[in-house]
């Protein structure tokens, strides 16, 4: 019985020591330790948890301009999310992830600015160069409010869209764009991007231009001019006009004509041709002129050119803005 004590002790001990030899491996399996870097350089220690099948996947970025791995200009996971010593450690079973030093997203606690700042670090140039100066710096919105980094196909780039994540805040644009008369927005021709931009402008509204007519005359350029005989509304702000997101008057006007000019044109000017307005009707619209004057009870059926004219036509009366 003692040999036989022997041989069994013998046999088992060292499959006993090869267990306690291998249980610390079991232990760092559980821990999910760091493998082979997946996308960037040095994203081994977060892809070991956040894979395509985590609640925050990340490798998608592998499918984006930050995921180029022969730019050497592209970013690490620790360039925009800190080193986040904390966020590594395993918690316990009754605690929470400490969160990475800088996390983004509508629940963040890191502040716009923070985030931003992260973005900028690499975009400060050309059309950001007046993020500091811009509406949405001045209200907290952050880089990753509009933009989506951790995917393939970042809304607010495509054309298509763009506008569905402007209007998330734009409430009051969403229903202008869908009125009668719009801009091309909802059909996918024109989108916001083509008249602002959003990381700041030294325009107003976040133009792309210096000035709003110089924004529309980058589509509209028969409205530049120069002209001969220049119709001053036209020349300081075409929104004095028109609503370029939307209204339910012909060609974007906030009011439809007559009423639009007579804002600004008293309507007894007419007088001597015919009485009151050009809506008149009577004995005051028995010659032919003044009938002709009438059709369609609109300014623009007479003056045509009304965004300026270079006929020299009716040289006596200078507004005429006909063709």
């Amino acid at each position: 019985m003692s040999h036989l004590h022997r041989w069994l002790r013998g046999l088992l001990l060292p499959g006993l020591v090869l267990v306690a030899a291998l249980a610390p491996g079991v232990h760092a399996a559980d821990e999910k330790a760091p493998g082979n870097d997946l996308v960037l350089k040095g994203d081994a220690k977060c892809t070991r948890c956040h894979n395509e099948d985590s609640e925050y996947p990340v490798l998608s970025i592998g499918k984006t301009r930050h995921g180029t791995t022969a730019d050497p200009r592209n970013p690490t996971c620790d360039s925009c999310h800190g080193a986040s010593e904390a966020h590594l450690v395993k918690p316990s079973a009754k605690e929470a992830r400490v969160k990475p030093d800088r996390w983004f997203g509508r629940k963040t606690t890191t502040s716009a600015a923070d985030q931003s700042a992260t973005c900028l670090a690499c975009h400060k140039d050309g059309k950001r160069m007046h993020w500091q100066s811009s509406a949405h710096t001045t209200h907290d919105v952050s880089c990753t409010g509009c933009h989506k980094v951790h995917t393939s196909h970042d809304p607010v780039r495509d054309k298509l869209t763009q506008a569905e994540t402007c209007f998330a805040c734009h409430k009051e644009q969403r229903a202008q764009v869908n009125r009668p008369s719009h801009h091309p927005i909802i059909e996918g021709k024109v989108t916001c991007s083509d008249c602002h931009n959003a990381h700041g402008s030294a325009g107003p509204a976040l133009m792309v231009r210096d000035s709003v007519n110089n924004t529309c005359y980058t589509c509209h350029m028969d409205k530049r001019g120069p002209f001969v005989r220049n119709h001053q509304p036209v020349q300081e702000n075409c929104s004095i006009c028109h609503d370029p997101h939307g209204t339910t008057s012909p060609a974007l006007m906030k009011v439809r004509a007559p009423f639009i000019c007579q804002q600004c044109h008293e309507p007894l000017q007419h007088e001597g041709i015919y009485p009151g307005n050009v809506n008149a009707t009577g004995a005051g619209l028995a010659a032919g002129l003044n009938r002709m004057m009438a059709v369609g009870r609109n300014c623009m059926v007479c003056h045509t050119a009304i965004h300026g004219s270079n006929s020299p036509a009716n040289t006596a009366g200078q507004s005429g803005f006909r063709r």
